[in-house]
């Protein structure tokens, strides 16, 4: 890192301190979280290795689902539930341009992934899920890829950031039941152009029934990739288990 970049660093830190996003108290640990809140998070316990859902402690081989029909993904690392901050603090980046929130998601993400990942495969490159141009335009920015882009430069991982692309438009996903979601995005995604090495990760905000990144795995098999993981910052119940809502 450069020192312009680091003096303006510690200028904005020293301009505007950290302020807990949660309960506004003063943040810790040069991030937007008090001690507090932080000690309160959600993190995700114990899950099925292959679609993340919670599973008793101890079982490690996958739940009953999984085992019955394997998923599209090889593996699924959800790094916090999505409960109460978190939750809110997903809807704040995702629909009304909270960029702080986001920017303490992937700060989360990228502190927790690597005691999460001990022992496990390391891919070659992150892809984030994409949005449709017209969904970007009026947004004004991906939150995938605002995830992505700093939690593969912590982790020191090439980032493919427009590898995948969606080729038509889809109902937003939180109106649909689970049948819904898998037919609203089949094939709404393709690669684009352009040698994919064989072992991604896909990254996205939340994953509730796991349509999206399933049908962004399988677009990346038929581009020739072997093995595609996914990581996300929260995991939502599918509809019809659990009452918290899905982003």
């Amino acid at each position: 890192m450069s020192w312009p970049v680091r003096f303006s660093q510690w200028l904005g830190r020293a301009l505007l301190p950290p302020r807990c996003l949660v309960c506004t108290a003063p943040g810790a640990d040069d991030r937007d979280l008090c001690g507090a809140c932080r000690d309160a998070l959600p993190w995700s316990g114990p899950a099925c290795p292959r679609c993340a859902l919670p599973t008793p402690a101890g079982r490690g081989r996958g739940c009953g689902r999984c085992l019955a029909r394997a998923p599209p993904l090889d593996a699924t690392l959800a790094v916090l539930a999505y409960r109460f901050p978190v939750d809110r603090l997903l809807l704040r980046f995702k629909f009304h341009g909270d960029l702080a929130a986001g920017r303490l998601l992937a700060q989360l993400m990228a502190s927790a992934l690597p005691a999460r990942l001990a022992g496990a495969p390391p891919p070659a490159a992150v892809v984030p899920v994409p949005l449709h141009p017209g969904r970007l335009r009026q947004r004004g920015y991906d939150q995938a890829r605002e995830l992505a882009r700093p939690v593969a430069a912590a982790l020191g991982l090439p980032l493919h950031a427009d590898a995948l692309h969606r080729v038509r438009a889809t109902e937003a996903q939180t109106r649909l039941d689970a049948a819904g979601r898998r037919g609203n995005v089949r094939r709404a995604f393709a690669c684009r152009r352009g040698a994919l090495p064989a072992h991604v990760v896909l990254l996205d905000d939340v994953m509730t029934t796991g349509a999206t990144l399933g049908e962004c795995a399988r677009a990346l098999r038929r581009a020739g990739v072997r093995r595609v993981d996914a990581w996300v910052v929260a995991r939502a119940p599918p509809p019809g288990r659990g009452d918290q809502p899905s982003a």
